[in-house]
């Protein structure tokens, strides 16, 4: 039990340059308080107290602004940075060494009491704001972009972007064992579309001026 508090807190010091004490995170660090209420209420939830797990996790919700299911199935070293309107649903899965940031959903796409939410598997960064909707995984030391919208399975050492998402190529020399929080290096999906439009315009140009050259002739 220490030593996942400890790794805990140490993934805090890891992924956020802001923390200067162990005392100050523990106090001042919502998503690690939203992660120990869901140790709390995952544990009620396994041993039936179902209701309980749910108001166990009503309650972290008003206090950090963060809802996570009671249901929810999180690993080791899992740091939610800011956190406010962080969403996690009841069949989300969610691996090691994980990292989201706030406005992330995990959500489901079906009504039906089954698998609807996703698999994040180990070492995925989850940018601001992006809502990944539906029973697929998410590969392992992948990168979200953030606002993104995922609808579909995203393969391991992938980063995806846009709405909705797309895969954006990338090297998987670039994947280091750090925590990867090089935001500004995700590259905008629509760059090559919006390139190749402005091309095509270019030549349709061209094919009008001359048209209309030969029929000055």
């Amino acid at each position: 039990m220490f030593k996942t508090i400890k790794e805990d807190i140490d993934s805090v010091f890891e992924r956020d340059p802001a923390a200067r004490s162990t005392i100050e995170v523990l106090l001042c660090y919502p998503g690690l308080h939203a992660i120990y209420f869901h140790k709390i209420s995952h544990f009620l939830w396994i041993h039936k107290l179902k209701l309980l797990a749910r108001l166990v996790s009503q309650f972290a919700r008003f206090i950090t602004g963060i809802e996570i299911h009671p249901g929810a199935k999180i690993g080791r070293r899992f740091f939610i940075d800011h956190g406010m309107g962080v969403v996690i649903g009841e069949t989300a899965e969610i691996g090691n060494g994980v990292t989201i940031y706030h406005g992330v959903t995990l959500g489901g796409t079906s009504w039906k009491k089954e698998k609807r939410h996703p698999t994040i598997e180990d070492n995925v960064m989850i940018g601001a704001g992006a809502s990944i909707l539906g029973p697929f995984k998410v590969g392992h030391d992948s990168k979200i972009g953030s606002n993104s919208v995922v609808v579909s399975e995203v393969p391991p050492h992938s980063t995806v972007a846009g709405v909705p998402a797309k895969s954006i190529t990338r090297d998987e020399s670039e994947v280091h064992d750090r925590v990867d929080l090089e935001h500004h290096k995700l590259f905008d999906p629509n760059y090559y579309e919006i390139a190749a439009l402005k091309q095509r315009i270019n030549e349709l140009e061209n094919k009008m001026k001359n048209i209309e050259n030969n029929t000055l002739k």
